[in-house]
């Protein structure tokens, strides 16, 4: 069965793993980026490259967007306007708002193509290996044609429910990991303050119920003050949250622990540009006396 040809918007930090993996499996790809001297290693790995979102359209069955936020999206898809065709599949791997979400799928359905969104978890390593976390919105039948495509990029892909649901299981997923985040660099710092090895933190709770990948991988960044090479952003975390935030404020649910993670987030960000920093820089909330409040 011949492979469907695949565009992929947003070559940032998980976008270029991502498209890795998909030249690894052998699918045609065709690449774009609003830099577009961001898509010159996949050009040099066999990727051919498109001068805009329309012409990526054209160039592709199945295309994926990787972008960094509800907005870039919506500048993206409205390129889209006028070139998408019957059949065609977008697959949003990016973390957007749940009802701009269903706004856009109303947008392309009209135009006969399908949308997925198709948010991912587990970082640029998870990107690298391929062993990324999926959770899907949209039709079923249209999943199933994809499948073999997501699993090239991960190692499990959940069906949610209809548009929209992959967004929201996305955002209850940025919630445990922005607030489990915010903890360590708390517990990190009181292990200093008690005269305890912190570096030791992550090795001694593996396996126990507080052990988690980002206990893993930060607990030890944040007690070495090792903030490079940035993986991932405080202003991915803290956008998320906002999001979170806003989806229970709509559906009258609470959020009262993403709240303050929330807050104490942008007090850091807002700080000598830390939004661009690693999470692991969050430890510096409480190198003073008294944590920030």
């Amino acid at each position: 069965m011949q492979q469907p040809t695949i565009g992929f918007a947003g070559i940032g930090l998980m976008g270029l793993p991502m498209c890795r993996r998909l030249l690894a499996g052998g699918y045609p790809l065709t690449v774009w980026n609003r830099n577009g001297a961001k898509c010159a290693p996949l050009v040099a790995e066999g990727a051919q490259q498109a001068d805009s979102p329309a012409a990526l359209v054209h160039a592709c069955d199945v295309l994926i967007l990787c972008l960094a936020d509800t907005t870039a999206v919506q500048r993206v898809v409205q390129q889209f306007a006028g070139h998408l065709r019957a059949g065609q599949i977008i697959i949003d791997c990016s973390s957007i708002e749940p009802a701009a979400t269903r706004e856009l799928a109303a947008q392309v359905t009209e135009q006969g193509a399908h949308w997925l969104d198709v948010p991912v978890s587990g970082g640029v390593a998870g990107a690298e290996a391929g062993s990324l976390t999926l959770m899907a919105g949209g039709d079923a039948a249209v999943l199933a044609k994809v499948e073999p495509v997501l699993l090239q990029l991960g190692q499990r892909l959940t069906h949610m429910g209809p548009v929209g649901s992959g967004q929201v299981t996305k955002v209850c997923n940025q919630m445990l990991v922005a607030c489990n985040v915010m903890v360590i660099a708390e517990a990190v710092a009181l292990a200093e303050r008690a005269g305890v090895d912190a570096s030791l933190l992550a090795a001694a709770l593996a396996g126990g119920f507080a052990d988690s990948k980002p206990l893993q991988n930060e607990a030890p960044l944040m007690a070495a003050r090792t903030f490079e090479p940035v993986k991932w952003h405080v202003r991915t975390l803290l956008k998320d949250l906002d999001m979170a935030n806003r989806l229970s404020q709509q559906q009258g649910s609470a959020t009262p622990m993403s709240g303050i993670a929330a807050q104490l987030m942008r007090s850091h960000a807002v700080r000598d540009h830390n939004g661009d920093r690693a999470p692991a820089s969050l430890i510096e909330l409480y190198a003073g006396e008294k944590p920030c409040s």
